[in-house]
């Protein structure tokens, strides 16, 4: 006896239950008229799905299926795991036999197979057709010129004039690159930096205000922290997977960011060589297809790859990379090598005459790069090596008060929030000076003390409404007197 009753496919009984449970389109607003709400959907349109399986991109798969709760799968994962029912290795009713009721496959298969996180998505690449581009000629006249950018980083940075306009002229030839690409059979190469200096110097503050000025996404990453692949640290590849993440996952605009290194003399050769060096030269030999540009995948949102995370792609053939570091016993080399030149004779230099020498850095050579324990091949793909000067006692006075976001004028302004007048005498500023040269740690000294110096006007003020000026004498600053207060009426 045949059974009448009405059996439905999966297919149909998912699209009562999308039916019964999707909100309407519509709603009635207070006049009767109706209004259409907005689809959750439209912020996912500038991003790509993932595999919940194999967690590729759309991007890199043929197609993909759909499935309930916003989840679905590419062909291949779908063939594979169809498979075992096909050929009747994997009984489906066996499999399911202990599923609760009312509860969906989704659910009973756990958490992990929920949405990606936002961090985690990949945004969608513009069809060709859609990005109008300008003429090459155009392109190049938006790019600021070397006196240009020399210019804006003389607003912040003080001092450096050799650096800054090295940095403005490799900066402008690598974009002129980027936006000419292969024109003809001439091919323009990258203009990779290495900036060595003294610590406190401005080498990561030269690459911020940099970045800031040309409107691209900047990742700064620390050496330090980088060993070889299989050990305990991060892999090279992370320090792209920090600029795809600076660019909010968009790879185009990731391709033609910056990276600054810092630390780099921290994966010099070791000398020791009964250890394995799993942070030195192999770092260096990992880094040289990263520096010359090659295709790299890399987790999106995480910083190690796994099964729950979607790998890009990213191209590092036009990303420019910035290399700094202090390297603290170069200068030994330096004067190794001088001492050599004369030392024998009428023409014979004194062993210490360069002991004293503040700019010693100036007179590296890569010769003396490569005998710290940087390997040619790493040094051959940075060809615009140039050194910073090491700061004077009358730059940090400039440092204290010229820059556009000079430290004294940070607490000016938070001190004429409760509407007192903050100023330094001369002698000040320079006894502060002093004080930061026995640090020995650059500008970064003048932070900690101005912070110690106005911890306690800072404490006080708040409770006195009469105080209208607070001038910071030299003697305060030598621990022998106190600044001067004005109140309101006396100014």
């Amino acid at each position: 006896m045949e059974d009448n009753r009405n059996i439905s496919t999966p297919d149909e009984e998912l699209e009562k239950t999308e039916e019964r449970t999707e909100p309407d389109a519509t709603t009635a607003d207070s006049d009767g008229k109706t209004a259409e709400t907005q689809d959750p959907s439209e912020d996912e349109d500038e991003y790509e799905r993932v595999c919940m399986l194999c967690r590729r991109p759309e991007s890199k798969v043929s197609y993909m299926l759909d499935m309930p709760d916003h989840l679905c799968i590419c062909s291949d994962c779908a063939k594979k795991t169809m498979e075992p029912f096909v050929t009747g290795e994997l009984d489906l009713g066996k499999l399911f036999e202990n599923m609760p009721p009312n509860v969906s496959m989704i659910q009973f298969m756990g958490p992990n197979m929920g949405e990606i996180p936002q961090r985690q998505k990949l945004k969608k690449k513009k069809p060709k057709e859609e990005v109008q581009e300008l003429p090459l000629a155009e392109r190049l006249k938006k790019l600021p010129a070397p006196h240009q950018i020399k210019a804006s980083l003389d607003e912040y940075v003080v001092g450096q004039e050799y650096a800054k306009k090295v940095m403005s002229v490799a900066v402008y030839n690598h974009y002129k690159r980027v936006e000419s690409g292969t024109m003809d059979d001439i091919e323009i190469e990258k203009s990779n930096m290495l900036m060595i200096g003294p610590t406190g110097s401005g080498k990561t503050y030269m690459v911020k205000t940099l970045a800031k000025l040309l409107d691209v996404p900047l990742a700064i990453a620390d050496a330090t922290s980088l060993t070889e692949a299989g050990y305990i640290g991060d892999d090279i590849e992370s320090v792209v997977t920090k600029l795809l993440a600076a660019a909010d996952n968009d790879v185009e605009k990731a391709e033609k960011g910056i990276i600054f290194i810092d630390e780099i003399d921290k994966i010099a050769k070791k000398r020791n060589a009964n250890q394995r060096d799993v942070s030195g030269e192999s770092v260096q030999q990992g880094m040289l297809k990263l520096l010359e540009g090659s295709e790299i995948e890399v987790p999106v949102g995480a910083n190690s790859k796994n099964a729950m995370v979607p790998l890009a792609t990213v191209n590092t053939k036009n990303i420019l990379f910035i290399c700094g570091g202090a390297f603290p016993e170069l200068e030994d080399v330096i004067k190794e090598r001088l001492n050599k030149q004369a030392s024998i004779g009428f023409r014979a230099d004194l062993k210490d005459k360069y002991d004293e020498d503040p700019n010693l850095l100036q007179k590296v050579t890569v010769e003396d790069i490569r005998k710290f324990g940087m390997i040619p091949e790493f040094l051959g793909r940075l060809p615009v090596i140039f050194s910073l000067e090491a700061l004077t006692k009358e730059m940090l006075v400039k440092i204290l008060k010229e820059p556009k976001n000079a430290i004294l004028k940070q607490y000016q302004k938070l001190l004429a929030l409760d509407e007192v007048d903050l100023q330094f005498e001369d002698g000040a500023l320079e006894a502060i000076a002093e004080k930061a040269m026995e640090k020995d740690t650059g500008a970064r000294a003048l932070r900690a003390i101005i912070e110690e110096i106005m911890l306690d006007i800072m404490y006080e003020i708040p409770k006195d409404d009469n105080i209208g000026r607070v001038i910071i004498t030299e003697a305060y600053i030598r621990g022998t007197g106190g600044p001067r207060i004005i109140p309101r009426g006396g100014m």
